[in-house]
């Protein structure tokens, strides 16, 4: 059971890993979406939409490798944190959510929720095996973000 467990946990890994580089990469590409989210007392907006762009691609890729895996964990931690202003924005503003693609303050405060379970997921990439149960709970955390994401994504 531990082995399949470690299986099912590479295929997340790598599932967040395309997530986050494709995430990362669409800051350049389209940076309008994330430039409309951006909350107005933020400096810098284009900037920080390519600094945080930058940092979802480079740690991204970072989790597939396993040397780098805990500083990708930890540096997505901190990146979910610095984006969390943007997320509290688009819930709270209705010209973001309309901007941003006519989105409603529930599904805004949906995916801000959804903040803390990334976090926890990025937590779990940077440990090891504890104990099945707890083990457990990550991995239906980085199931359910997967199942939500996908559902927006596509």
């Amino acid at each position: 059971m531990k082995k399949l467990l470690f299986f099912f946990k590479r295929i997340i890994i790598i599932v967040f890993s395309i997530f986050y580089a494709g995430v990362g990469i669409a800051h350049f590409i389209k940076p309008q979406i994330f430039l409309n989210i951006m909350p107005p007392y933020l400096p810098f907006h284009l900037e920080l939409v390519f600094i945080s762009g930058f940092f979802e691609v480079l740690f991204g890729i970072l989790l597939l490798l396993k040397k780098y895996r805990v500083f990708a964990g930890y540096g997505l931690i901190l990146l979910l944190i610095a984006v969390f202003p943007a997320n509290f924005y688009l819930f709270q503003s209705e010209l973001a959510r309309e901007a941003y693609g006519a989105i409603t303050q529930q599904q805004a405060f949906i995916r801000m929720l959804f903040q803390p379970i990334l976090i926890i997921t990025a937590y779990w990439f940077t440990i090891e095996y504890k104990d099945f149960r707890t083990y457990c709970i990550y991995f239906i955390f980085a199931i359910v973000t997967i199942a939500y994401f996908s559902q927006i994504l596509f």
